[in-house]
């Protein structure tokens, strides 16, 4: 089993005390032969004026009414996907590691829990570069995460993150950002693949660009024509205001926007296809089917 140098020091200090397990596998389902699971990377709370201050006011009371959410911040789940089929385990995003918000970085907890090491991924596919979704391929030491991994990242979403102009034109509120991504990007400069939308980048999963959080977010289609599933990333990072109204602007996404153009395009394909999809900040571990609902949409759990 995989014991990182964190997991030394923390397992010694806390050796007398009874540690909490966190919420491991938050769905599952059946592809074919190969099994995809969410594990859970702990929760991320944010101000809730990120998501909602250019919002119509009188038009979002009923929204947060409705999903009893309030308007000063907002706790979001974190699901790391894994596609298994035989020795074959492909990350989804790497979760968020030790150095960012304060309940999130609990993936390798999860991955230990259903007796998975590190060392058995075989890839990591990034759909973006934030913080909650990169910063887990370095552990506390500087580390590489996943050893034995190769690793996938959009050449749009790459070549943004990895431009030193980058850092120098962000707002300043996202300069920490721009600076852990390109650090960690640096990391695995040798081993990463990149690739453009359309790619089948691992054989059977394709990489569909959905813009507009970030420069080259990327949702990632899994299977075939007959059986297949969506990952989607961030593109629709929330079950309530990007279902309901998805064209509404979010301070979350880089360009807004872009941002509610593809939610707009990726719902009218997901509801005319009927595909199951999967997002990264989905309730119950995000796994579910999207359905029409009153001029806008409704995400329902498996």
């Amino acid at each position: 089993m995989y014991i990182s140098r964190r997991r030394l020091l923390k397992t010694a200090y806390f050796s007398s005390i009874s540690l909490t397990v966190p919420n491991i596998i938050r769905a599952q389902m059946k592809l074919g032969s190969a099994t995809i699971s969410t594990l859970s990377d702990g929760t991320i709370t944010l101000p809730g004026n990120l998501t909602f201050d250019e919002m119509p006011k009188n038009q979002l009371e009923p929204i947060l009414q409705e999903f009893n959410l309030s308007n000063n911040e907002l706790v979001r789940e974190c699901n790391v996907t894994i596609f298994e089929s035989g020795s074959q385990k492909v990350l989804f995003d790497a979760g968020a590691g030790a150095g960012f918000l304060e309940g999130s970085g609990q993936l390798i907890d999860s991955l230990e829990a259903v007796n998975l090491s590190p060392d058995d991924i075989t890839d990591v596919v990034f759909s973006h570069a934030h913080p909650d979704h990169i910063w887990g391929i370095l552990d506390d030491f500087e580390d590489l995460t996943f050893q034995n991994a190769n690793y996938y990242i959009g050449r749009k979403e790459w070549e943004f993150w990895s431009d030193p102009e980058t850092i120098k034109n962000v707002p300043e509120d996202r300069i920490t950002t721009a600076v852990g991504a390109k650090r960690r990007l640096e990391a695995i400069d040798g081993s990463i693949n990149l690739f453009e939308k359309n790619d089948e980048i691992i054989p059977g999963i394709k990489g569909i660009l959905t813009p507009g959080h970030t420069p080259g977010h990327m949702s990632f289609e899994v299977g075939n024509n007959s059986e297949k599933v969506l990952i989607i990333g961030d593109a629709l990072n929330n079950h309530h205001v990007a279902f309901r109204k998805p064209s509404w602007i979010s301070g979350l996404d880089q360009n807004p926007q872009l941002a509610a153009q593809t939610r707009l395009e990726l719902l009218e394909k997901i509801t005319s296809e009927r595909i199951t999809v999967i997002g990264f900040h989905l309730p119950n571990g995000g796994i579910g089917k999207v359905g029409e609902h009153s001029g806008g949409y409704n995400f329902i759990n498996l």
